[in-house]
């Protein structure tokens, strides 16, 4: 199992819109694409002094089914405009680890 990690910070004016859009939109969108490994998504959400930090794990079986999501150059973020439009800043590469121990249910 590998896991996809991406932050991102929004104002805390923007932060239920971005999410919404991540919800209703974004992640609907990866889901349809019916990616070959792709197991889903998380989001997590935190309160900063001022901003609003958001980060995505996003799950695969491997790291062939992260390059189906992702190209041959799958570190980097995929970031489309309706998305970054909500952004004060984010991360240009996500971070990959492998899953060695899984004790969750």
């Amino acid at each position: 199992m590998v896991s996809r990690v991406w932050h991102c910070y929004t104002t805390p004016e923007n932060a239920d819109a971005f999410e919404r859009l991540l919800k209703t939109d974004i992640f609907i969108g990866i889901q349809n694409r019916k990616i070959a490994g792709y197991k889903g998504v998380q989001l997590f959400r935190r309160v900063l002094d001022s901003e609003i930090e958001f980060i995505t794990v996003m799950w695969f079986e491997s790291f062939d089914s992260v390059r189906s999501f992702a190209g041959d150059n799958y570190e980097d973020a995929i970031t489309p405009s309706k998305v970054t439009a909500f952004l004060t800043r984010f991360d240009e590469r996500s971070q990959h680890y492998e899953v060695t121990i899984d004790m969750c249910d």
